[in-house]
């Protein structure tokens, strides 16, 4: 299994309420609608930093986790109509796309 990590921030101007509330509510559903995610999405996750005492603030506003199979389901994924034309522009309305910091990983789970 592959995992994708991405870190991002919010595009300048946008409060981070507002940037959640895309994040969570308008583009992980759009994501979610496309028939390519259902086909070749193991899981999707979104994430959002919360305060922590004795914990320093976040470096960022969000995470976008996703998880494939294989790299040929990530190609198909990223490489679709539905994707391109539906999900990537959404990306740049709400997501500081010079920002993004991208961890590529194979997850083990150990508990």
């Amino acid at each position: 299994m592959i995992k994708f990590a991405f870190m991002v921030n919010r595009v300048d101007g946008m409060a981070f309420e507002e940037f959640v509330e895309h994040h969570r509510n308008r583009h992980a559903p759009l994501f979610a609608s496309i028939p390519e995610a259902r086909q070749y999405v193991k899981r999707y996750a979104v994430s959002h930093p919360v305060s922590a005492e004795g914990y320093p603030g976040s470096a960022y506003d969000g995470l976008t986790e996703i998880w494939f199979e294989s790299w040929a389901d990530h190609d198909a994924f990223f490489a679709s109509k539905n994707y391109k034309e539906l999900v990537n522009p959404d990306e740049g309305k709400f997501i500081d796309m010079n920002s993004v910091a991208v961890m590529v990983t194979e997850e083990r789970v150990v508990i």
